[in-house]
């Protein structure tokens, strides 16, 4: 964490300095806006997180709700999040808060008598190593609170404005404020009263029923699968030996997904309701938290479960639904006009709670969406970044939902319907690595490069998220991963693998730094001069050397890797690495020992892999995400 370089900090260093629209921030919700995010859920909140980073951007997120969520749904946090939590500056607290998954418990009916449940199998939470960080389990309400948090702390000062309802909004295209939406107080002492504000981009992350959603003539479309499921969070007493850990359970009465929670005590419960006829009329949601708890002890005998307190309770079915677009261009007007209103979350994507996504990729939609708004909206690029985000993010959703699908059907199985007895937990092995988050792969476009230059870095392939590895800081000799530095600030990352040759000779890397500091065609160049902006602004270039860490001379390296930051111009020496020789980086991600140079966007996904010497590429790379000519006032 960087501070101190603009004078002495006394106080909390995650608290950074007020600036732009956050000195004076005023309480009450202004005319006009840049961005109005509607709803305050996960997706809605890591979109205004992220934009809180960008402090000449004036962003509001508004909240039907009087206030903070007590209770949230979902529950279940991908090690992908996690990561993302580790950008934002709160994934080693969540961590410690949350119950973490290390196993999962397959329970199946005892051949010797069908109507009792035995222990069938274990298998390893992340067998594979997939990521350094775990799989949790931690209420919503909680992850909210963090992202309020940091969003609070960062130089905008942003907070959510509740007890405001979307009604409706227009896109006028006319002026600098194209988008007309009317809200409608819920609370306080204009409760009743209409309210209008003008925006210039309008996010809906107003989940399932999206009113956003609706207003731009988007439709969910998908099929309903005709089976109920009770979910319960409860308190109880029980015999069943695996109550703290997470369990797949197929009894001859049906099947129960249990999740332990956060504390040590709670855990949740998907218990099978079985299959919903088409003339059911929804009647299946009157069913009682009783008979939810009956229909669990049916389940799971020989055990039993005396609940004896339920913090929340539903009933649903299993629906798979997905927009055709998420955003409000129309098909006939790709590539003729930018979109103005985005959808995010459950607004465009809806699927089962039972994989753990929702929360997961709804977070991803806004991390996506967020840094691309701040970069259009500063100036650093042009309105065609924005097309982007549905390209990009409605293929997720499609792969999520067909995913979905197969596991819910698994889970939805009766025993004796399984070709193998095996094949439930087969399928949670086989696939950990879609639910963990790692299985985004975006496609080449203006942000992902083709992978010509793929066989320099294997370990980073294009268009998945950047896989962190160890390296240890040159400047303190602290061991480190590389990736945890890499936080939500909207710079983009340029991480410079050198060749053998040692620091201060020439080489390859030392050519590099040489055109990345001082090329007119150096996407450095873009970033503007003055008192206000850092030399590193808005790429953050690091270099990662062959040698151990006392095999690299500091005083050496390129100046680019030590850019003078802050009102004192200070050297900032936390750039530069060297090798951990108990896991070398080169090694763990195949990077060519000719030296490598690895692009990374601001919501951590590879954009380029090029060799040292290929800075032509480069330059073509950024040209069309760079606005050039910007005045240095922007």
């Amino acid at each position: 964490m960087q501070f101190h370089h603009h004078g002495y900090v006394s106080g909390d260093p995650r608290v950074q300095p007020a600036a732009g629209v956050g000195i004076n921030r005023p309480a009450d919700l202004p005319d006009e806006v840049d961005v109005l995010i509607v709803g305050s859920g996960p997706a809605g909140m890591l979109t205004a997180a992220q934009l809180s980073q960008f402090p000449g951007i004036t962003a509001r997120i508004v909240e039907r709700r009087p206030g903070r969520l007590a209770i949230g749904q979902a529950d279940g946090i991908q090690a992908r999040s996690v990561e993302t939590f580790q950008a934002f500056g709160f994934a080693e607290r969540i961590i410690a808060e949350a119950y973490q998954i290390t196993e999962m418990a397959f329970w199946k009916p005892d051949p010797a008598d069908h109507a009792n449940i035995v222990r069938a199998a274990r298998a390893v939470d992340d067998e594979m190593g997939i990521s350094e960080f775990p799989h949790l389990i931690v209420n919503q309400a909680r992850v909210l609170d963090y992202f309020a948090e940091f969003m609070a702390n960062s130089p905008a000062r942003m907070t959510p404005d509740y007890g405001y309802e979307f009604r409706n909004l227009q896109v006028t295209g006319e002026g600098e404020y194209p988008v007309t939406v009317t809200l409608l107080h819920t609370s306080g002492p204009n409760e009743g009263q209409e309210r209008t504000v003008r925006a210039k981009y309008v996010v809906g992350a107003d989940g399932a029923r999206s009113k956003v959603r609706e207003s731009i003539g988007c439709t969910l479309a998908g099929d309903q699968a005709n089976h109920a499921w009770g979910v319960m969070d409860v308190l109880a007493v029980t015999d069943f030996p695996d109550i703290r850990l997470k369990c797949a359970i197929q009894g001859e009465a049906g099947s129960i997904l249990l999740i332990p929670r956060e504390g040590g005590h709670l855990f949740r419960m998907y218990v099978d309701l079985g299959e919903v006829g088409a003339d059911d009329g929804r009647a299946v949601r009157n069913t009682t938290i009783e008979q939810i708890i009956a229909k669990a002890n049916e389940i799971l005998h020989p055990y039993t479960l005396d609940v004896r307190n339920v913090a929340w309770h539903s009933v649903y079915e299993v629906g798979h639904r997905l927009t055709n677009r998420f955003d409000d261009v129309l098909p006939e007007e790709r590539g003729i006009r930018s979109p103005r209103v985005f959808i995010t979350g459950d607004a465009c994507h809806t699927h089962s709670a039972k994989a753990g996504q929702g929360m997961n990729v709804s977070m991803q939609d806004g991390f996506n969406l967020g840094w691309k708004l701040g970069h259009v909206l500063e100036g650093r690029s042009p309105e065609s970044l924005l097309s982007t985000y549905s390209a990009e993010r409605q293929v997720v959703a499609k792969n999520l939902i067909d995913f979905d699908k197969e596991w819910s059907s698994l889970m939805a199985k009766k025993p004796e319907e399984f070709d193998d007895p095996s094949e439930l937990e087969d399928f949670y092995v086989r696939t950990a690595e879609f639910p963990a988050g790692f299985m985004t792969e975006y496609a080449p476009s203006m942000l992902v490069a083709e992978p010509t230059h793929q066989e320099l870095a294997t370990g980073f392939p294009l268009g998945k998220r950047f896989k962190s590895a160890p390296v240890v800081r040159v400047c303190d000799t602290n061991p480190m991963h590389l990736g945890h530095h890499a936080m939500a600030d909207g710079r983009w990352r340029i991480y410079v693998f050198a060749d053998a040759a040692a620091a201060g000779a020439t080489s390859g890397v030392s050519d590099f730094a040489e055109w990345i500091a001082n090329s007119p065609d150096s996407p450095l160049a873009a970033t503007p001069s003055g008192a206000d902006a850092d030399a590193d602004a808005w790429f953050d270039v690091k270099v990662i050397y062959q040698q151990n860490h006392a095999g690299v001379d500091i005083s050496a390296v390129p100046p680019v890797f030590k850019p003078q930051v802050g009102p004192f111009q200070l050297n900032y020496l936390e750039k530069v690495f060297g090798t951990d020789p108990a896991a070398d980086i080169f090694d763990l991600r195949g990077i060519d020992r000719g030296g490598a140079v690895v692009v990374v966007r601001p919501d951590q996904y590879v954009a380029n892999v090029l060799p040292l010497s290929a800075t032509t590429e480069l330059a073509a790379f950024f040209a069309p995400l760079l606005r050039s000519g910007l005045p240095e006032s922007v």
